[in-house]
């Protein structure tokens, strides 16, 4: 199944896509889940499931307004350095433990939004990466474990300013410019997906592949992310922790490739679909 947020007539809904169409899943659940993350929350996505399939009444996917996939996460965890040949581009070491850093939510756009080029940089480069987005919430949760505590996932674009990110050693400014990192186009529930699968990223400017991977390459696992996370911070239902990038960035290219008014930016992952976003100056 995928779970889409978004905005209609003035109001924020979320809902199932069927093809094209869209069934309004706050309008089947009321009060008893007011928006994606509470649906997640109130275990309630096998239900919406079937609610999906029994309901006629449906709008047209180009007549809403997408939103990120969970507008309001109650945290965005985003994991740094996690696939081999990133890590090699930047000159660094790998960690026993994966490298963590946080997103706000208003950092975010969804699909077909334009991500923002702030005046304070030009320097505004592209990270494709995939999002998992938390079903049930946990403490210490085991590795083995792991993957019972995921809803679905997500395309993700980890959108940086890089001199901001690079002016200290806390990457805190440069990773959380308004409107620079994309999230969507939907979240395509877990059972969708299966553990085991190993899932191709591409991302693409202007047309032109620039990242390429696999999750197989991945440093620290999806599971490992997990449970490392939850030793030290409760996870919660609806919470989002982005899995990594690859190498080929924008700032380890020579010259440089940096992100300019009137691009267009792709992250396409195989078992999700394409997260696509212009870019527009501030």
């Amino acid at each position: 199944m995928k779970l889409i947020s978004y905005r209609y007539q003035n109001q924020n809904s979320y809902g199932a896509l069927q093809g094209d169409r869209v069934v309004d899943l706050r309008a089947v659940f009321g009060a008893r889940a007011a928006d994606l993350k509470s649906l997640i929350a109130a275990d309630l996505l096998g239900e919406a499931a079937k609610a999906a399939a029994a309901t006629t009444e449906t709008l047209a996917l180009t007549d809403v307004a997408l939103l990120p996939v969970i507008p309001n996460p109650g945290k965005i965890v985003c994991v740094g350095l996690n696939y081999g040949d990133h890590v090699r581009e930047t000159g660094r070491e790998i960690t026993e433990k994966p490298t963590l850093f946080l997103r706000v939510a208003e950092s975010q756009v969804a699909h077909g939004e334009d991500i923002v080029l702030p005046p304070e940089s030009s320097r505004l480069d592209y990270e494709g990466e995939i999002a998992i987005v938390i079903s049930t919430g946990g403490r210490r949760i085991a590795e083995a474990d792991a993957w019972g505590h995921i809803a679905g996932y997500a395309c993700y674009n980890d959108g940086s300013i890089r001199d901001w990110q690079t002016a200290t050693p806390q990457w805190t400014a440069g990773k959380n410019f308004w409107r620079t990192g994309g999230f969507g186009p939907w979240m395509v529930t877990r059972d969708e997906i299966a553990d085991d699968r190993v899932m191709t990223l591409v991302t693409r400017l202007n047309g032109q592949e620039m990242q390429r991977t696999t999750t197989d390459k991945l440093i620290h696992s999806i599971p490992r992310q997990i449970a490392h996370i939850s030793a030290f911070m409760p996870l919660a239902p609806g919470d989002v922790i982005v899995t990594g990038t690859p190498g080929g960035v924008g700032a380890k290219r020579t010259p440089p490739v940096w992100m300019k008014a009137g691009d267009v930016v792709e992250v396409e992952v195989d078992a999700i679909g394409i997260l696509r976003n212009g870019v527009r100056a501030e």
